[in-house]
């Protein structure tokens, strides 16, 4: 049932005809009809020109998510195809295994997250219409991958603005513990039910891969490893000697395993912080042929942007310090508000405090199945940044 009519104030369009699937509670002008949380509306131009429909949600602060451009039914049929539509494109590109099967905004379901690690699925549900048709959307997957089983990860904040609690566990079938899965030739035993995320890094798979060309031979200090992915890539494409560091000791413990099963005998796990640890490792003159920054977001709001910038800014400065002459530097940002400008901005005035000159060799962002829909920021996220790193001579 659509309940109410939509009508934006003026210049609030241009927006969402750009793309953007977001319309905000103070952009509206007027409603017309019945208001219900979770039900369709459509939305319309102050001048009246029909902008599009979506589910709606008076509790937060994204008052309509936008789910179609035209004016089609929006039902069962709708959000298969939708769902199957993502799949295909990954598929064209060669994914198989695990991979992020459906993006939210970016692939046309604002709010539904699905990632496929092999036989298994885990989703995020992040807005209040998506949540009250969870079934209906379980059932679509069963339909469309045939899944031994289902596990939700809606465990995260962001659900709170929509009036929601966060929960997580099994929809459907089984879902181990761990869940071995192939990335690249190394071989990563994920927790899907309390890994960060849904259980791993989809985004940066192609960019563990890229550090195989960087790693021969090396010495490697891979940082904020998480589960080991960059720091395994290298081991495994030849690198003399790997270490890992997280702060995390289930992190560092999975590291371990990872690399056991793997044989990687040239792979070493510190427990640490990582800002302490390269200032210390500066001081008693350790270097490095390699060396990653992988952080987590140090911002997810603009209003902490200025102290994120100065943040990432440190970090860079000490593991630039770290490279030897001639060696490189992969480093990485996941706040969309760290634009790409800002973050080359961030990495020139760090390698200039660092005393280094810097090369950048490539300029690489998340994994092809983690679209960017242009219009959406939010879509775009990831920065890598692989840069060769000189002595001043």
């Amino acid at each position: 049932m659509e309940t109410c009519k939509v009508t934006l104030r003026p210049k609030e369009d241009v927006r969402i005809r750009n793309g953007h699937a977001w319309v905000y509670n103070n952009e509206v002008a007027k409603i017309d009809g019945e208001i219900i949380s979770g039900e369709l509306a459509r939305v319309y131009s102050s001048k009246g020109d029909f902008l599009g429909k979506g589910f709606l949600n008076t509790a937060s602060k994204i008052f309509v998510r936008i789910l179609a451009r035209e004016d089609v039914e929006i039902n069962r049929a709708f959000f298969k195809e939708r769902l199957a539509a993502a799949d295909r494109a990954r598929r064209d590109l060669g994914f198989k295994g695990s991979y992020r099967a459906f993006f939210a905004e970016a692939d046309g379901i604002p709010g539904l997250i699905v990632d496929k690690y092999e036989d298994w699925l885990v989703i995020q549900v992040l807005s209040l219409g998506i949540d009250q048709r969870k079934q209906m959307f379980v059932e679509l997957l069963v339909e469309l991958f045939h899944p031994i089983g289902i596990y939700e990860r809606s465990d995260v904040g962001v659900r709170l603005k929509e009036g929601l609690a966060e929960c997580k566990g099994v929809l459907y079938g089984e879902v181990p513990d761990l869940i071995r899965c192939h990335e690249s030739g190394v071989l990563m035993d994920v927790d899907v039910k309390n890994g960060q995320k849904t259980g791993s890094f989809l985004d940066q798979q192609e960019n563990h891969a890229a550090i195989a060309a960087y790693a021969p031979g090396k010495d490697v200090l891979d940082c904020f490893s998480h589960t080991g992915g960059f720091g395994l890539s290298a081991a495994k494409a030849g690198a003399k000697h790997v270490t890992c560091v997280d702060l995390s000791q289930s992190a560092c413990d999975r590291i371990a395993a990872n690399a056991a099963i793997n044989g990687f005998t040239n792979v070493s796990v510190v427990k640490a912080d990582v800002f302490d640890l390269l200032r210390k490792e500066h001081g008693e003159g350790k270097s490095y042929d390699l060396v990653v920054l992988d952080p987590p977001a140090f911002t997810k709001n603009a209003e902490h942007l200025a102290n994120a910038y100065a943040g990432y800014k440190e970090i860079n400065i000490q593991g630039l310090k770290l490279v030897k002459h001639g060696g490189y530097l992969f480093t990485c940002s996941c706040s969309h508000y760290m634009t790409p400008a800002l973050f080359l901005d961030m990495l020139l005035e760090a390698g200039i405090d660092a005393g280094k000159i810097v090369q950048m060799i490539e300029f690489r962002t998340q994994g092809k199945d983690h679209p960017t829909l242009l219009g959406s920021e939010e879509s775009f996220y990831l920065k890598v940044v692989v840069l060769r790193v000189l002595d001043k001579r």
